[in-house]
């Protein structure tokens, strides 16, 4: 009984990563790309960048990536997705 549920731990802590969404690394993008810059498109994109790190704390992950995804049109870069 015991290794079963060592097993089963074993198997959650494995799969959690893979489950993991990816906002806080298109958060991590797009300010890093707005960081250099002082234009108006690079002060959108970090309020933007924000309200997607607010709705990824609330749970509203595919919203917080399109949030993410406008950011980056705005100023013109593309995000690294991790692949699905």
């Amino acid at each position: 009984m015991k290794t079963i549920l060592l097993t089963i731990a074993a198997l959650g802590f494995a799969v959690s990563p893979a489950l993991a969404h990816e906002c806080p690394l298109l958060h991590k993008q797009v300010m890093a790309a707005a960081d250099y810059r002082l234009d108006d498109a690079a002060y959108k994109a970090k309020m933007m960048g924000a309200e997607g790190d607010t709705l990824h704390k609330a749970g509203k992950h595919d919203e917080s990536v399109a949030k993410y995804d406008e950011a980056a049109k705005a100023m013109g870069i593309t995000l690294v997705h991790k692949p699905k």
